[in-house]
């Protein structure tokens, strides 16, 4: 009896030591966002200096299941910020302008000091509402600098692709919440808090680009609070192009 419960105890601690082995094999959150700056495109996706996008968009109204507004024409020019610490605020450069054939929905910009829109400046703090609202994910691109901390949480799933679930602390205190595709590694999710409710972003239909590395989601779409607010559909893009710094500024007035 004793030999017997001396093998039972061997067996048990044996189980024990390889669960704790399994467990401590399991990345952490800054190791699961490292595998994701490699999948993006490494080095050249984390210090790229310019992005431009093209595609078309779909906006849904508050009411209602049919869309709101279609922009057959939808662009975005980036210029990014190397030294970017907060996720939800303005940084660096954007403009976005969103057509239908040749009538303009909307246009935004800022010029790293300055936001406008088609009906001229906009005042400072509607401005911080807005891109409170609509910036967060350029921020894991700094995920490795000091200051910042990942954190694992509980794992989840999207379209039936299994996620890592890390929660991304800016030195600000901006908190972002990152899914990474358990396979490919790919950002397949990221939310936040806002002003309009919690943002939660889906990455779709990725493709591959080169000279510099990139990979890029054509179909992202975008939530508030539950309600899917729309959709973006990149058709085109191109990293590190040379962008005239005049389309950023603000029109004259």
């Amino acid at each position: 009896m004793l030999r017997y419960c001396q093998i039972v105890m061997l067996l048990l601690l044996a189980m024990s030591a390889s669960a704790i082995s399994a467990m401590e094999a399991e990345p952490d959150g800054a190791a699961i966002l490292a595998m994701a700056r490699k999948a993006a495109g490494g080095d050249d996706w984390a210090n790229a200096q310019t992005l431009m996008l093209s595609g078309h968009a779909i906006f849904y109204g508050p009411k209602g299941h049919q869309p709101r507004t279609i922009a057959s024409d939808y662009r975005m020019w980036r210029k990014f910020d190397p030294d970017r610490t907060a996720a939800h605020g303005a940084d660096g450069k954007v403009r976005i302008i969103a057509k239908n054939a040749d009538a303009l929905i909307f246009e935004i910009g800022y010029d790293g000091e300055t936001t406008w829109t088609e009906r001229g400046i906009t005042p400072k703090a509607e401005a911080d509402k807005f891109w409170a609202s609509n910036f967060g994910f350029g921020i894991i691109r700094q995920a490795d600098k000091p200051g910042f901390t990942a954190t694992r949480l509980p794992d989840d799933d999207v379209g039936g692709h299994a996620l890592y679930m890390v929660e991304l602390v800016d030195p600000k205190g901006g908190k972002t919440l990152f899914g990474i595709d358990q396979q490919s590694h790919a950002i397949r999710t990221m939310g936040f808090r806002t002003p309009k409710g919690w943002h939660l972003r889906v990455y779709d239909d990725f493709v591959v680009l080169e000279n510099p590395s990139w990979l890029q989601a054509r179909h992202v779409t975008l939530y508030y609070d539950g309600r899917k607010s729309n959709e973006v559909f990149w058709t085109e893009t191109k990293v590190n192009a040379t962008i005239d710094p005049a389309l950023f500024a603000p029109p004259e007035k």
